[in-house]
């Protein structure tokens, strides 16, 4: 069984932001009792910045993009040599992964990327994956590293997804504010009444919260992935969650799932415009299994190029799929609303053709 097993930045550092080695030897210990019952594991950490910070011996927590880069750099090293000390402890060696959103969003690097996690895990190394902040553009980033664990758990087809916070799991009210809050066992990914609950960043040094990782798990539950959202600081929750004992709250994948194309299309190029389309041609898309032609577009968004991925919207504004548009958004006037026999020549009446459509209700 291969899991990919998020660590939080509040789960590896101290309060004082420093890396914390005791709650990184628990994780090592963990992995390595899993990795005895015959489990492959992955991880992907925050850290890095705050590890930094830290170094430097910053009171707040900096804001420009430029300074958060270089304290990334100054941290992403001490951190990840607690990691490989302590998986060495346990007889383990550690192999370090940097990925930014061009590795996912360009197909050869996408699949160069997962050529490379899976000869370390042949190798029996554990990777270890964070996002590259040191040189990652301010335009392109994951967010998160919820979002890069899903897209990971995506790349490597593994067999769960386990997001490590320092709450115990996905509640019914927020716990910080309702004393009565019930932990919820077990919902499916599909659930939208779990949107109601799922709150905002829980600590000042992580950039995510449970309504992140209630996105990165709807990420997984179109590869069939199941997600489990549990606290770090229980005991033996790495390798219980794999051996599929309750911690937490597990969150079941989508009956539908998306091949590894459409995962790429839709989780990993970044949407460069919207396309808002009439009635007929939602209808078209969801139950027909059509392409998108010109004469169904009611508004094109943004200044996106062919080959770009756009996300495809109702007249009501809500997003209910996302493809590569044939078309140019700048050039939209030439084609938008129009029948075949009325585009200029040169022109395809496809938009987004069926093939580079992904439906993601």
């Amino acid at each position: 069984m291969l899991s990919v097993i998020k660590v939080g930045t509040s789960s590896v550092t101290t309060k004082e932001g420093s890396v914390d080695a005791n709650s990184i030897k628990k994780v090592a210990d963990e992995i390595a009792k899993a990795e005895q019952n015959g489990h492959k594991v992955v991880v992907v950490t925050s850290g890095a910045v705050t590890a930094g910070i830290a170094v430097l011996g910053m009171k707040d927590r900096p804001t420009d993009i430029d300074t958060l880069q270089a304290l990334s750099s100054i941290g992403q090293h001490r951190l990840m040599s607690v990691y490989a000390e302590n998986l060495g402890n346990c007889g383990l060696h550690a192999g370090q992964v940097l990925l930014t959103p061009l590795d996912f969003a360009i197909r050869s690097q996408y699949l160069h990327a997962k050529k490379t996690i899976e000869r370390l895990l042949e190798l029996s190394v554990i990777p270890i994956i964070n996002e590259n902040d040191a040189i990652a553009d301010d335009e392109l980033r994951f967010g998160d590293n919820d979002r890069l664990a899903a897209l990971v758990a995506n790349l490597l087809s593994a067999d769960m997804l386990l997001l490590l916070t320092d709450t115990e799991g996905l509640f019914d009210a927020d716990p910080r504010l309702v004393a009565n809050a019930t932990l919820i066992d077990e919902v499916h990914a599909s659930d939208e009444n779990i949107d109601k609950v799922a709150t905002g960043p829980v600590t000042s040094v992580g950039s995510g919260g449970m309504a992140s990782k209630l996105s990165a798990a709807r990420i997984a539950a179109f590869s069939g992935i199941p997600t489990v959202i549990a606290a770090s600081k229980k005991q033996d929750v790495i390798p219980d969650a794999i051996d599929g004992k309750k911690v937490g709250t597990k969150i079941l994948p989508n009956e539908r799932t998306l091949t590894a194309r459409q995962l790429w299309i839709a989780f990993a190029m970044k949407s460069k415009g919207k396309l808002i389309v009439d009635d007929g041609a939602k209808e078209a898309l969801l139950n027909k299994d059509a392409s998108l032609l010109t004469i169904g577009v009611s508004q094109a968004i943004g200044d996106f190029e062919s080959e770009d991925a756009v996300e495809v919207c109702s007249l009501e504004g809500k997003l209910f799929a996302k493809g590569i548009s044939r078309h140019e958004g700048k050039h939209a006037d030439k084609w938008i609303k129009k029948h075949s026999k009325d585009l200029p020549d040169g022109y395809s009446s496809i938009v987004i053709h069926r093939d580079d459509l992904v439906i993601l209700r």
